[in-house]
């Protein structure tokens, strides 16, 4: 199999590919490294440093043709898109558009595209069947935007394209920095002997998934016969406190520092997010097997020697 991934120097993706590459599968990665890390793709990808808005990169990036298609790519996250949404546009719709229009033509036989839980809004239920979302990021409209664009790409052009919705994926790969999520940023203080900051009271809770679980229900669902243009959660389905992240990250990194509080972002209107993952359970038996503390430790054993890439020569 020849695997394409769209921002393959992520977390995400730079995973995926390690996977692949252990199944025997020839892999390209495609990465403006906006986010992402030249450090993080595996020996033994071909790596084409380029945008998805890029016709020059995509031509690249599709010769030869790949028979599926991971996009990942995106311009990453909710607070960069509050900031920047016409970028954020750009990326994450006309991006997919242009990828979608590649995928057609090179006649890939299967594209996942990595959606996102923030298309639920403050939805108390998060399950697919719920049409009355409310995104309420530049992020998160895009991202339902782009779920809608694959939903007509199979309907209209035959294209077998699922979307997954992943829920606060963390692990080794990430790295802490302004528009990064909570937990390589947590890690990241408290490595440094510094007070955790909590945005908000630290009762809202998120589900967060362990980036292996993640990257084994992409694959499940590459191999699945799921219906074109459906779309999935990927998720963990357990509730953490923010308070409790931040109390176990500090107990495992030896913090005395604590928490302190700020106010929640002005964006942030979402108190809890949770998922239901009994749909893909049902269609690929997805399961997330990682338990929190052992993702945690995971995470932190890999952010003590790799928080910052190393110096380019």
């Amino acid at each position: 199999m020849r695997l394409l991934i769209t921002g393959g120097a992520g977390a995400i993706g730079s995973n995926a590919a390690r996977l692949a590459l252990t199944r025997g599968h020839e892999v390209v990665v495609l990465d403006d490294l906006s986010s992402g890390f030249r450090d993080l793709v595996p020996a033994g990808v071909r790596f084409v440093h380029g945008s998805v808005v890029d016709d020059d990169s995509l031509t690249m990036a599709f010769d030869p043709a790949p028979d599926h298609v991971i996009h990942a790519a995106a311009l990453f996250a909710n607070q960069n898109s509050v900031e920047h949404p016409q970028a954020d546009l750009s990326v994450n719709g006309l991006g997919l558009i242009k990828v979608l229009e590649r995928c057609k033509r090179a006649g890939v036989r299967k594209l996942l595209f990595c959606s996102s839980s923030c298309v639920y809004g403050g939805k108390a239920l998060m399950r697919e069947d719920d049409l009355d979302l409310r995104p309420d990021t530049p992020y998160a409209i895009t991202k339902w935007l782009g779920e809608r664009y694959v939903r007509y790409w199979a309907d209209q052009h035959g294209l077998d394209a699922v979307s997954v919705r992943l829920f606060n994926v963390y692990g080794p790969g990430e790295r802490p920095g302004r528009y990064r999520n909570v937990i390589p940023n947590f890690i990241d203080r408290a490595l440094r002997g510094e007070a955790l900051v909590i945005t908000g009271t630290g009762d809202e809770t998120r589900d967060f998934t362990f980036t292996d679980d993640v990257v084994a229900g992409l694959f499940l669902a590459l191999s699945a016969a799921t219906e074109p243009g459906s779309v999935i959660n990927l998720g963990a389905g357990r509730a953490t406190s923010i308070r409790d992240l931040a109390d176990i990250v500090n107990e495992m990194t030896g913090n005395a520092a604590g928490v302190v509080y700020a106010p929640r972002r002005s964006w942030d209107h979402v108190p809890h997010r949770l998922c239901d993952p009994s749909l893909a359970r049902r269609v690929f038996g997805f399961s997330a097997t990682t338990e929190l503390r052992d993702g945690l430790s995971r995470t932190v054993d890999w952010l003590r020697t790799h928080r910052r890439p190393p110096a380019v020569a």
